[in-house]
């Protein structure tokens, strides 16, 4: 079976790849089994292979999950929620957005209010400079935007269920520097109080679920969060 992985953030520093070719003897493969195959073949990357978790067509997959040689494989490490991009890149109704430009606030905040909504916020995350001791100087984000773009949309139909509210997010990947915003996500609803609660569950799950990386750039060197091997494995949410 030939197959090709897609790698991001440290892991696919440590490979020296952004794209594998890999080849198994093995039918049926399972995912778990594929990350054994890899921590052999490359010992070097094999903790963070560990706390990875594999994507197959752009789901989060289970260990026993079967991969086929048409499937879409990807390697996802722990998302920290590169490749920079000019352009936008957004799902059909505009809501869910990936792109390497600023950030519009007014632009997201418009598409989502509601003539029968009495309450919106938009809440902006930006880059900041001091992280306890250890200063940054910028960010650099990178992202499975096919795979991210659908977790995106997930989060919006989990808001508009749950709280009957609307819901657009949009991401920076690429460079972003000190005060600047790397994520917006805007929601409108019927009150207030529904309108805190659904922003909130909509960033706590962009960080659990969606696969962006960040690298913290400062004047001790480069590093990707939350892709230390040491860290606990986690599993998919």
């Amino acid at each position: 079976m030939h197959l090709t992985i897609r790698l991001f953030a440290g892991l696919a520093e440590v490979i020296g790849s952004s794209s594998l070719p890999f080849h198994s003897h093995e039918t049926p493969l399972t995912a778990g089994r594929l990350k054994e195959l890899l921590s052999a073949a490359y010992p070097d990357a094999a903790p963070q292979i560990k706390v990875s978790l594999v994507a197959i067509d752009r789901e989060y997959a289970p260990d026993d999950s079967a991969i086929s040689e048409a499937s879409e494989i990807a390697l996802i490490p722990p998302v920290s929620g590169g490749e920079p991009a000019a352009e936008v890149q957004e799902t059909a109704d505009g809501r869910f957005i990936i792109t390497g430009q600023p950030l519009n606030g007014e632009s997201l905040l418009d598409k989502v209010l509601d003539v029968n909504h009495g309450a919106s916020l938009l809440f902006v995350g930006t880059t900041r400079e001091m992280t306890g001791s250890q200063r940054t100087t910028a960010l650099h984000y990178e992202a499975y935007i096919p795979m991210a773009l659908s977790k995106l949309q997930e989060i919006g139909s989990e808001v508009e269920k749950r709280w009957n509210a609307r819901c657009a997010i949009a991401h920076r990947i690429g460079h972003v520097g000190l005060k600047e915003a790397s994520v917006m996500i805007a929601v409108s609803a019927p009150h207030r109080d529904t309108c805190y609660e659904a922003s909130r569950h909509a960033i706590e799950r962009l960080k659990a679920s969606v696969p962006v990386w960040k690298k913290d750039i400062g004047g001790s060197g480069e590093q990707w969060l939350g892709s230390d091997p040491k860290a606990k494995e986690y599993r998919s949410p």
